[in-house]
């Protein structure tokens, strides 16, 4: 078992996040979006239960909510996550139509992860060739590895290090998942607007809503549901529209 690892007694979705994405950049060679997605399948499912230590994960429920379809890539992925450390396997089920029953596990943290050094070199190494590119545009200036240049710069609406890193998480998936990168300043401040009023300008509303559309492979954000499990209409169908392909904006 790798020792990247450490269980859980009480810890919120974000830092979950944090370190799986730590362990993913840190091993790109054993993580396929299975993975990903079943294990923050598992992080959901634990927080609507409370965040219960141990709890049931019924294997029709979750090959259902993260759309596999074949049994064995199923256990194949749930047991990479166990034999990683990311479930500790409290009890097996006897066939795929019980519940196996599992812990949430954190992975490490060290000082230093390569996914944040590599963040802060890219923003580095662009800020210099910007610099050296165009005499008229000043050396870009950082508190915290943030940029704080006001020319062309967008404005966060969280002045933390938790939000600004969530925020460089989710412009990486989207680069990866979806071919995407914000065109100019103006679009990616839209969307940053745009989950400020989603969260009502709360910083962990906000992180829960990228987790979220991270989860479920969405392009874009969504209201989060409330604790009846109900969320905005229109959000939601347009959520389900998107996760099947179709334009919601044409219908």
């Amino acid at each position: 078992m790798y020792a990247y690892f450490i269980l859980i007694n009480a810890m919120n979705s974000y830092e979950l996040s944090r370190s799986w994405f730590d362990f993913c950049f840190e091993n790109p060679e054993k993580i396929k979006p299975n993975h990903t997605a079943l294990y923050f399948f598992a992080i959901e499912h634990c927080n609507r239960l409370g965040w219960k230590k141990k709890f049931g994960f019924p294997t029709t429920m979750a090959m259902e909510a993260i759309g596999i379809k074949s049994y064995n890539t199923y256990i194949n992925t749930l047991n990479d996550l166990v034999r990683w450390g990311g479930f500790e396997m409290i009890e097996r089920s006897k066939n795929q139509y019980s519940a196996n029953i599992i812990a949430l596990s954190n992975i490490n943290k060290a000082l230093d992860k390569a996914l944040d050094k590599a963040l802060i070199k890219h923003g580095t190494k662009q800020s210099e060739s910007t610099s050296e590119s165009n005499d008229s545009i000043d050396k870009q200036i950082t508190i915290n590895n943030k940029p704080i240049n006001n020319k062309q710069e967008v404005v966060l609406p969280f002045d933390s290090n938790e939000f600004f890193s969530q925020w460089n998480i989710w412009k990486e998936y989207k680069k990866a998942d979806h071919k995407f990168n914000y065109k100019s300043q103006v679009s990616e401040q839209a969307a940053l607007a745009k989950l400020s009023e989603l969260s009502n300008a709360t910083e962990l509303t906000a992180i829960k809503i990228i987790h979220e559309s991270i989860s479920n492979g969405w392009k874009g954000f969504f209201t989060q549901k409330d604790n009846n499990g109900k969320g905005n209409q229109g959000d939601r169908a347009r959520a389900l529209a998107e996760a099947n392909g179709i334009d919601y904006d044409s219908l």
